[in-house]
């Protein structure tokens, strides 16, 4: 079982099928983790910073084509 470092919610994630860069939510404070390491299973908050750098690579990507 995965407690969800935020609220200490069961996340319900199957561990097995987890792998470095994932990214899981917790349906009860919706808070979005990035999957560190998968074994030991270690998360890390994403921020919003996080999701505006992706996207802004994203967009970078679709000007380079």
């Amino acid at each position: 079982m995965v407690l969800c470092p935020e609220c200490d919610s069961d996340l319900d994630l199957d561990e097995d099928e987890l792998e470095e860069g994932d990214v899981v939510s917790c349906s009860e404070c919706g808070t979005d983790f990035e999957v560190i390491t998968a074994d030991p299973l270690e998360l890390r908050p994403v921020s919003d910073e996080d999701e505006e750098d992706d996207e802004d690579e994203d967009e970078d990507k679709d000007e380079e084509e």
